[in-house]
C-alpha cells in the first residue's frame, strides 16, 4: 500500500486529501480512494467504490429505501460553504442523516434482502488489454491485462463518481431499483397469527 498525502483532489468537493493505493490481491489491478474523508463520511460511503459502508448498495437505492432526500449543493461557492459547515458538524460530532434506517424500518427490511453479502470480484479484475483486442498483443501470459474480448457498450459503461455520490442519474441504481421493484413486493402472510409489527 502506498500513501500520498495531498495527492489528488477529492471529485466532489475538490479540496486535496491523502490518497491511498493497493492492490486487492493476486492478478488485481490497482485501487485507490477517490473522495475525501468527510465527503465520505457525509454520505457514509466508501472513499472507492462510493457504495453505501452498510448495504454495499449505491447511494441512488439506499436513499430512496429509506427515503432520504438530498440537500447538498452543486455550485462552487455555495458547495464550499456548505462542506466546511458539515465538516464543523463532523468535528463536533454531530450527527447528520440517519443512514441505519432506524426511522423507516420497511425501507431498511428492503435494503437487507437487496445487499450484497458476498464479495464481488470481478470488480478487482484488471482491465482488458487494448493490443489483444486488435490482434497485436505480443506478451503472451506476461501480459497483466485481461486476454478477452469488450462485452458491447451498455448503459453501465457510462458511469461517474459524482452522479453516483449524489445519487442521480445512477445506472446501475436504476437497474437494482428496477429488479427489486419486479421481485419483491413485502405481502401479509396467510397464517395471521407470525405477522411481525410490519403488518400490523
Amino acid at each position: 500500500m502506498t500513501k500520498e498525502r495531498h495527492g489528488k483532489e477529492c471529485k466532489i468537493c475538490n479540496k486535496p486529501f491523502t490518497v491511498f493505493r493497493w492492490n486487492p490481491g493476486v492478478g488485481g489491478r490497482f485501487k485507490k480512494t477517490e473522495l475525501c474523508q468527510s465527503c465520505a463520511k457525509m454520505k457514509n460511503v466508501c472513499q472507492t467504490c462510493v457504495f453505501d459502508l452498510q448495504y454495499g448498495l449505491p447511494v441512488q437505492v439506499r436513499d430512496t429505501a429509506l427515503g432520504i432526500s438530498e440537500d447538498a449543493p452543486r455550485s462552487d461557492v455555495n458547495r464550499q460553504y456548505y462542506m466546511q459547515q458539515r465538516d464543523d458538524k463532523l468535528e463536533a460530532g454531530v450527527a447528520g442523516n440517519d443512514f441505519s434506517g432506524k426511522a423507516n424500518p420497511v425501507g431498511r427490511e428492503l435494503l437487507k434482502r437487496m445487499a450484497r453479502t458476498d464479495p464481488y470480484y470481478k470488480r478487482n479484475r484488471a482491465h482488458i488489454c487494448s493490443f489483444y483486442v486488435r490482434g497485436e498483443c505480443t506478451r503472451g501470459n506476461e501480459c497483466p491485462y485481461r486476454h478477452e474480448l469488450p462485452e458491447p457498450e451498455s448503459d453501465l459503461s457510462k458511469q461517474n463518481i459524482q452522479d453516483r455520490y449524489h445519487g442521480t442519474n445512477d445506472p446501475l441504481a436504476r437497474r437494482i431499483i428496477g429488479k427489486a421493484s419486479k421481485s419483491s413486493q413485502l405481502n401479509a402472510p396467510e397464517d395471521k397469527t407470525v405477522v411481525s409489527y410490519l403488518f400490523i
